[in-house]
């Protein structure tokens, strides 16, 4: 295995590791390290003796999450994908839903609880803290984008 190869499939580890499925972890890692500008869902099968099933579940799940885009390649009639340069910002921001369902848990937690419970009282920390997520995450991703304008 070259250098590269055992890059992607170190990246594709350290993903599943952190909660993502197996085969859409290699999937991403084939769409980082591949050269090309995009990739046929085949090419990447191929490159991972994966089927194509299993392929299109990870490409669906990875484009749901924003890091998986289709792009047009002339010349061809299969469907291109790449990573797109701010997926890591799409990525977030799309967490940004998670948070918020998360703030709306906590409000009807502490709603059913009662404010000044055992309950109530730990359900306001993460209130407190999902609220500040919810404050400060959209400025992260701004600031980055315009540093990557400069």
């Amino acid at each position: 295995m070259n250098e590269p190869e055992s890059a992607a499939e170190e990246l594709a580890l350290t993903l599943t590791r952190n909660g993502l499925q197996r085969m859409t972890a290699r999937v991403l890692a084939v769409l980082l390290f591949t050269e090309q500008e995009s990739i046929t869902a085949g090419e990447i099968g191929e490159q991972l003796s994966a089927s194509t099933g299993s392929v299109s579940t990870a490409l669906k799940s990875l484009g749901d999450a924003g890091l998986v885009e289709r792009v047009p390649a002339p010349g061809s009639r299969r469907e291109h994908y790449r990573c797109p340069d701010d997926a890591w910002a799409r990525l977030l921001s799309n967490q940004n839903a998670t948070v918020q369902a998360m703030l709306h848990a906590a409000e009807r937690g502490i709603a059913a609880a009662g404010a000044d419970s055992v309950p109530g009282r730990r359900l306001a920390i993460m209130h407190d803290f999902y609220t500040h997520l919810m404050r400060e995450l959209p400025a992260v991703i701004d600031r980055w984008r315009k540093g990557r304008e400069r």
